[in-house]
């Protein structure tokens, strides 16, 4: 920034990007302070950790009276916050996250990473092989990556990766984030409509994706999956001025469940799998390429990238039984996660349960989006918790209604926790992988632990 502030007030410092950055100008030196009237793991003691964790929960306008040269305003905060109201009576600069980082980056490299799907892979890929090659690099990502400390890193770099969410930037700034962060290379990895509590139309969500790679500049680059019919149309209609980069799934196999990319300078094992992460993979490689990493640096990197957290991680594995999770909720990721496990493992039982949790997934009237989501599973779960709906304010919805949205005879409803963990615990597990899905947490139940239990049982005689 032009005139760089040395004190930074968070309104909802909890949440995974706020407290990703409040910590990355905490390490920088700056004077931070928050508030929030909720603070959950892993959010909490990482705050607590740095000093940073408000002594009290709540929105306290009078942390405000030491007149912070900005006030960085979270999603999670409403409208008419005590708080922002405070901030605007002092006439205080008030940022949402996204706009402060553009502020912070407008004279770096910008690399913004786009689309309904695949962001957060495609940026932890490309921040792995530029660490991995000792590039100095600022960067905001959407999960946890081995190897990096913070979600976000602010520093007088002259590169930023920018993870594009298409959410809003802020509940005073009706933007989506990516547009704000004007990418001088846009990646776009695919368009499955999300987000219906704020783009009630399909075309109102199709739309803004084509204003942010219309807001390419000439020298820039549009580095897009043609794999994806819905991008194909976009670039087929949009005013792209920047340079046009198509990609698609790379030359591979797989041996003895192991995926072997088959590159330019030979057979290259990698740690991922499925479709969709060869894809996301071959994107990163073209932005990578763009930063003028050779092909040769990228696979000697890439071939020991795990995946980020909650990426189809794996949770516990043994030769009868493997867990998996994934963060997968809309029905975009259900479809590619679901199948990318059924094709790594073929001759495996597959059980896939996804979770119910965001807005749009508990909406009655997307429900019909995840007809066939899950077809790829021998049997699909459905879990929801009438609670978060009644929490999230919508109105409720059946499991007879859900049921029919999945369009899936076999589909097995749930609204009890106990009910589905009492399902696994007393099945026969050998021969089978189970694919859990969800952006929420299954209400807090740990499903490492769980996943430890499972696979342990697998290997007992059976009864």
């Amino acid at each position: 920034m032009s005139q760089q502030p040395t004190s930074v007030h968070f309104i909802a410092i909890g949440g995974a990007a706020m407290h990703n950055l409040a910590l990355a100008l905490h390490q920088l030196g700056f004077r931070v302070t928050g508030s929030d009237d909720e603070i959950n793991e892993p959010s909490r003691s990482r705050l607590q950790a740095a000093g940073l964790l408000p002594e009290a929960i709540g929105w306290f306008p009078d942390r405000l009276n030491y007149r912070p040269d900005a006030v960085i305003l979270g999603m999670h905060a409403r409208e008419d916050n005590p708080e922002l109201q405070r901030a605007r009576e002092l006439g205080l600069r008030v940022y949402s996250y996204p706009e402060y980082l553009y502020e912070h980056s407008k004279n770096k490299t910008r690399v913004v990473i786009g689309g309904s799907h695949g962001k957060t892979t495609i940026t932890s890929m490309i921040l792995w092989v530029l660490q991995s090659l000792g590039r100095d690099f600022d960067y905001l990502v959407g999960a946890k990556l081995e190897g990096f400390d913070t979600m976000v890193r602010i520093t007088n770099a002259p590169l930023i990766v920018l993870e594009g969410d298409e959410y809003l930037a802020s509940p005073v700034d009706r933007r989506p984030k990516f547009h704000l962060y004007k990418a001088d290379i846009a990646l776009l990895s695919g368009i499955a409509w999300d987000h219906i509590n704020v783009f009630p139309t399909y075309e109102q969500y199709f739309d803004q994706f084509r204003i942010y790679v219309e807001q390419v500049p000439p020298a820039g680059k549009v580095i897009y999956c043609q794999e994806d019919p819905e991008v194909n149309r976009l670039m087929q209609i949009a005013e792209v001025g920047a340079e046009r980069v198509p990609y698609g799934i790379p030359a591979h196999r797989i041996e003895n469940g192991r995926t072997i990319l088959d590159t330019t300078i030979g057979p290259v094992p990698i740690e991922v799998f499925g479709k969709h992460n060869l894809m996301n993979l071959e994107g990163a490689r073209l932005v990578c390429h763009a930063l003028g990493v050779s092909d040769e640096q990228f696979y000697h990197a890439i071939a020991s990238f795990r995946g980020a957290a909650r990426r189809l991680e794996i949770l516990a594995s043994n030769d009868q039984c493997a867990v998996y999770k994934d963060f997968a909720h809309s029905p975009s990721k259900l479809k590619a996660t679901t199948e990318a496990v059924r094709q790594q493992f073929p001759d495996r039982k597959l059980i896939a349960l996804m979770e119910l949790h965001t807005f749009s997934s508990l909406n009655e009237k997307f429900l019909d989006e995840y007809r066939g989501s899950m077809a790829a599973a021998d049997e699909a779960w459905v879990y929801f918790n009438p609670h978060t709906i009644e929490h999230k304010r919508l109105p409720s919805i059946s499991k007879d209604r859900v049921a029919k949205a999945f369009d899936r005879g076999d589909l097995q409803v749930f609204t009890d926790s106990a009910d589905w963990l009492d399902q696994l615990r007393n099945r026969d597990l050998r021969g089978t992988v189970l694919l859990f899905m969800s952006s929420g947490t299954f209400d807090g139940i740990s499903l490492e632990e769980l996943a430890r239990e499972l696979t342990e049982k697998s290997l007992l005689p059976s009864a």
